[in-house]
């Protein structure tokens, strides 16, 4: 699957310092890390999405 789109967000420094010093610890490129988090968030919530879309 090829990556064809992005994101730009804006969050504070210390924030994405510590979020990428943390994946760094854990030897994780921070995009992967966001990636794996919007499959689970989209995993965790797929009801909610299925019952939006019924209505």
């Amino acid at each position: 699957m090829g990556k064809d789109a992005g994101f730009r967000i804006r969050v504070e420094r210390d924030l994405r310092d510590e979020f990428v010093d943390t994946c760094r610890a854990h030897d994780r490129p921070a995009a992967q890390v966001i990636r794996d988090f919007m499959r689970q968030y989209i995993k965790d919530n797929a009801s909610a999405n299925d019952q939006r879309e019924d209505d």
